[in-house]
């Protein structure tokens, strides 16, 4: 780096940043994560920019750079981009996360050679992370396999299984903002990292000091990285082809990848199975960080905004569906034509119900499901899903934590022969055993035979979603989230989570709360005495499930609480379900329920915010 020298040296920049926690500057443990980049010789070229922002007193960057050593969460280690700072994603700290899976995997396995498979998606800087991956990882012995262009993350995962690889990396931040970027491990079986191999990783990463590291270019040469592309990708598309179950192929739609890599998967896996009349939105269809034409530039397929742009066009050319993957094309959102003609964002838990009641149907027709067959869904998914599933007779394990890792984790568990759909409400869906991650082009690819199929009986998926009401009663769930950033951030979260274990709410709007599920402490407690009722052994997590009635209807609701393994966020998902007589009372029901939920949202922010203010 090519930084003028600072007028101060490590121990005067120790004690400016003291200084600066003793005037509450700085957090305590920025400082202390700051002190090894000050003083430790692997660290070198970033200190004369560190100790420049030290001389500045720029106090609050730094904090923002180093309050943590960035975590692996639920989708690997995601964050920031910055030149320096352990809390940040920079040229470091991804080389040190591939140390970290180069070192612990040839520790564990006892072996010093191995194979890797590294995959990046559009983002800014993603090509040159994944560069420096492969670097550390051919610098470790092991033989990479690297993808010449930008990818999805299921891809990935495929390629990691189908080169027979030990390892495998992912240079994505997923739906983030244009300031992010990550690394997401990967483990022989396709999955990402689990217990324990995530923590010795990370054990590997704290311990990191130099860094074996091989040019490029030289290893390409010599070998040590082969480049993989097209063939791998072709494969890849195959595997997705072969999970369609119906030759109706009659619909009219729009796609868009939100300026990310879904236009290689995605799109290219409908025009391999010929849904012709699905086009490209191509505004968006760029492959580009920054995400310029994607309202207020955040590509998360979950929000309404992002579908905007695309529903302008598809008014005008009569497209009857609208489908969005986020960047790395591991999620898939759906708009729908309603009956008036307006587009309706369906959310994850619709989509996945509509998904799982299709593929069963189909199974069921064809006679290939037995009861040892399975559905796999996350704790936070919508229990739609658990009706659908016991009605067809085949098993739903649902209490499976956040993180599609798990739901690859239990298709390995159980036999992939028997595994028919694994789904969580964040828009993650998978069928099939060619990846070990959510999948938006096996999505895309339902979601389209299920319209095509549905059109020829002149319904829509709005249409198949009510009867599924009538069915199975009407379910209604959503997510709310309140953004704490940085180290005091940090410290809010686990506030609320402190209050939400011990002096939890009683009542919200109409709402009672009776019992609280515990996934940390592992009970069940009553509520309001908040006393252990019973207790289970697994899963074992930071989140909060609790139950509460309506006392003027029969209304269930739940509500769940957990940090974000991937965003400075806590979030809370909430489930509503009651009991509709007849078709006839649907609208009606829907009516009731949403009131009754508006309120207790607004109750849920107020408690929140009194929470906080009260600490």
């Amino acid at each position: 780096m090519n930084q003028p020298s600072p007028a101060i040296n490590s121990e005067q920049a120790l004690d400016l940043a003291r200084n600066a926690v003793t005037e509450k500057q700085l957090s305590e443990s920025a400082f202390e994560n700051m002190k090894r980049w000050v003083t430790e010789p692997q660290y070198a070229s970033y200190q004369p920019a560190l100790f420049q922002l030290i001389e500045d007193k720029a106090f609050d960057k730094l904090d923002t750079y180093f309050w943590e050593v960035i975590p692996f969460g639920t989708g690997g280690r995601r964050g920031l981009m910055s030149e320096l700072g352990s809390a940040t994603i920079n040229e470091r700290t991804i080389a040190e996360s591939a140390h970290g899976l180069a070192a612990y995997y040839k520790k564990f396995s006892g072996q010093e050679t191995g194979k890797a498979a590294i995959a990046h998606d559009s983002r800014i800087n993603s090509p040159e992370f994944a560069r420096i991956a492969a670097s550390v990882l051919a610098g470790h012995g092991l033989t990479v396999y690297f993808f010449e262009t930008a990818r999805s993350t299921p891809e990935l995962s495929f390629a990691v299984r189908h080169l027979g690889c030990d390892v495998g990396a992912m240079i994505t931040a997923s739906h983030n903002p244009p300031s992010d970027n990550g690394f997401k491990a990967y483990w022989s079986t396709g999955g990402q990292v689990l217990p324990p191999h995530d923590q010795g990783i990370i054990d590997e990463v704290y311990q990191a000091t130099d860094i074996p590291l091989v040019d490029f270019d030289t290893a390409v040469q010599e070998g040590k990285i082969q480049l993989i592309d097209e063939e791998v990708a072709g494969e890849y598309r195959k595997s997705v082809a072969e999970q369609s179950h119906s030759s109706h192929r009659e619909l009219k739609g729009l796609f868009t990848p939100l300026h990310g890599v879904g236009e290689t998967s995605v799109f290219q896996v409908l025009q391999h199975v010929e849904f012709r009349g699905v086009e490209r939105f191509t505004p968006q269809c760029e492959q580009n960080g920054n995400f310029p034409n994607v309202p207020d530039q955040l590509p998360n397929p979950e929000r309404d905004e992002v579908y905007q742009p695309a529903i302008e066009q598809a008014l005008q050319t009569g497209a009857e569906i609208i489908l969005a993957s986020d960047p790395d094309a591991d999620r898939m959102g759906v708009c729908v034509k309603n009956d008036a003609g307006e587009f309706v964002h369906l959310t994850g838990n619709q989509i996945g119900a509509l998904l799982a009641d299709y593929v069963l149907k189909k199974r069921i027709e064809n006679s290939s499901l037995t009861p040892e067959h399975f559905v796999v869904e996350t704790i936070v998914t919508t229990p739609l899903i658990a009706a659908i599933t016991r009605k067809a007779n085949v098993r739903i394990i649902n209490n499976l934590l956040v993180g599609f890792k798990y739901i690859a984790e239990t298709m390995d568990a159980e036999g992939p022969d028997k595994f028919v759909f694994g789904t969580e409400e964040s828009l993650g869906y998978l069928a099939g055993k060619y990846c070990r991650d959510k999948d938006a082009a096996v999505a895309a690819l339902w979601a389209c035979e299920l319209a095509a199929e549905l059109k020829t009986e002149g319904k829509t998926l709005l249409n198949r979603l009510d009867e599924l009401y009538v069915e199975h009663g009407y379910h209604l769930e959503g997510q709310v989230s309140k953004t704490c950033k940085g180290s005091q951030g940090n410290a809010q979260i686990k506030q609320l989570m402190k209050a939400f274990r011990g002096t939890p709410p009683q009542k919200m709007g109409q709402l009672t709360f009776t019992s609280v599920q515990d996934y940390q402490d592992l009970e069940i407690r009553s509520l309001p005495e908040n006393t252990t009722a019973e207790t289970f052994s697994k899963p074992k997590g930071n989140v909060l499930m609790f139950e509460a009635r309506s006392e003027d209807s029969p209304l269930t609701v739940q509500l769940g609480v957990r940090p974000s393994g991937t965003e400075p966020k806590i979030k809370f998902y909430y489930f509503a379900q009651a009991e509709v007589a007849d078709a006839g009372q649907l609208t009606e029901t829907k009516a009731a329920v949403l009131s009754t939920i508006d309120e207790f949202k607004q109750a849920l922010m107020d408690w929140i915010d009194q929470t906080l203010q009260t600490s």
